[in-house]
């Protein structure tokens, strides 16, 4: 199936191909031909599945074939999101992709002066995304207006919930006309996001994407067993290896990423931390220091991280691991996008060996434990519950090769 095939315009295909689209994901081969017909639209799908495009495409070929004029511009789609980051993420695919339509968007979001986003929604916007809080507050101020929407897209709903939004989402619904489109995108439904959707939706079709494992077959998964107390000079002695260019370190609190960013700056490993508590203009920063390869790690929390999206990120490391498997399924997916391969590596102390059990059950897969390396808890991949056992042997030749350090894990593969 390639794009062309959904019934995409002209215009928007020429942007694809310089993109280097040519074959929709799942979500967007379902996903697209029902919004494009006008339908509400409840839709699931892990993270790095293409979510953006399956609802950014049919939103600018629907507006695109009804064009206002520059002056007299008002809003039409409204893309709500949760953190900063993703916001300018989907509004930089929007730019992307609508490039040959006509059709302008713009972001708006917090932790930023507000004047330059006001002077853009002055000039006039087809398509606008937005964080919860900015968006109510430039509602409070007139300098917004939702009377014209006809497409409301809720992205990462699940995330909204669990960040508090729930409230928020619900006066931004009663500002919108009775009669728009809604589009719902959640990377998971559990009953308190089934609940919202009803809320919202009108007799939607409902698209989920479930792959025969939540996480993306090509990342390679390995675990060390490590005291907490060590976990640094695990971190310190991995990336001792020149053959990772770039990582993304997660940590569960604010504390930590900055706590680890310091560690790693003292060996002389360039690294930035990326969460709440830091600026905006930081944060973009950071990220941009990242993508462009000027720093070598980037820390993160689970919040800041949801919209970082990095091509060619190959390399993911959990110095804390969650407490809900879901993260973890959703912070593994920074790497081994759009089916490119990556690996993604977890130091698990004792506290976080129940946490693993959790993960493991949810994906339906023993991941491999790399145990012979310098900071190795002692008989840490037996000592747990079966959950952390090792691949199985079956299959190997009786002459049994030497199992990689903590220096060249990356050879290790998964069965």
């Amino acid at each position: 199936m390639s794009f062309k095939s959904l019934n995409i315009t002209d215009p928007i295909l020429r942007s694809l191909n310089e993109e280097g689209y040519s074959t929709p994901t799942p979500i967007q081969s379902r996903a697209i031909p029902i919004a494009l017909e006008g339908k509400d639209l409840l839709a699931s799908a892990q993270t790095g599945t293409g979510k953006t495009a399956a609802f950014a495409i049919p939103i600018l070929q629907n507006l695109g074939a009804n064009q206002q004029k520059r002056g007299q511009k008002k809003i039409r789609s409204l893309i709500v999101t949760p953190t900063r980051e993703l916001a300018i993420q989907i509004d930089e695919s929007f730019k992307s992709y609508g490039r040959y339509t006509g059709l302008y968007t713009t972001v708006v979001y917090g932790g930023v002066s507000q004047k330059r986003q006001v002077k853009q929604l002055k000039n006039g916007v087809d398509i606008l995304t937005a964080t919860p809080g900015r968006l109510l507050d430039l509602m409070n101020q007139r300098h917004i207006s939702l009377s014209d929407v006809e497409v409301f897209v809720l992205d990462e709903a699940d995330r909204m919930l669990d960040m508090g939004f729930i409230h928020d989402i619900k006066k931004i619904r009663k500002a919108l006309p009775n009669k728009h489109q809604t589009l719902f995108f959640s990377a998971t439904l559990p009953n308190s996001i089934l609940k919202l959707a009803n809320s919202l939706l009108h007799n939607p079709a409902k698209v989920e994407i479930e792959p025969e494992s939540p996480t993306v077959d090509t990342i390679t998964q390995g675990l060390y067993f490590v005291e907490k107390g060590n976990k640094k000079n695990l971190l310190i002695n991995i990336l001792k290896d020149a053959g990772i260019e770039s990582a993304l370190v997660f940590t569960r609190t604010k504390r930590n990423a900055n706590k680890v960013v310091q560690i790693l700056n003292k060996k002389n490993i360039n690294a930035e931390a990326i969460h709440g508590n830091k600026s905006q203009s930081a944060r973009q920063r950071a990220l941009g220091n990242f993508k462009d390869q000027k720093t070598r790690v980037l820390v993160a929390t689970d919040i800041a991280a949801r919209g970082i999206d990095v091509d060619e990120l190959k390399y993911v490391i959990n110095y804390e691991i969650p407490n809900e498997p879901e993260t973890y399924v959703h912070r593994i997916g920074r790497t081994g996008r759009a089916g490119a391969d990556g690996t993604a590596l977890s130091f698990v102390d004792s506290v976080e060996r129940a946490y693993i059990r959790d993960i493991q059950k949810l994906i339906g897969k023993q991941i491999p434990v790399i145990d012979e390396h310098e900071f190795a808890t002692v008989n840490g991949g037996s000592s747990g519950s079966q959950n952390n056992q090792r691949p199985s042997n079956q299959g190997r030749r009786k002459k049994r090769k030497k199992r990689p350090s903590g220096r060249n894990w990356k050879n290790r593969s998964t069965r």
